[in-house]
């Protein structure tokens, strides 16, 4: 499980968002880039070539059950 503090600590490797915790995956707050990263073995794969980019309706719904703003 990914600690509350390194959540603090690491961002997305394109934009610099912070990123949320949504099942196993990180994903990035940043609506240009709507970037998610997959977990392995409790460790996020935070490599942009092997990230997914969500298509916008995904992402919004994502931060929308997280609580974060979309617009």
């Amino acid at each position: 499980m990914i600690s509350k503090e390194l959540l603090d600590i690491i961002c997305c490797p394109e934009s610099k968002a912070d990123l949320i915790l949504d099942g196993d995956f990180l994903v990035s707050t940043d609506r240009e880039t709507r970037r998610r990263y997959r977990i392995e073995n409790d460790i996020p794969v935070l490599l942009i070539e092997e990230s997914e980019q969500l298509d916008y309706e995904t992402w919004k719904e994502i931060m929308i059950k997280h609580g974060k703003p979309v617009d």
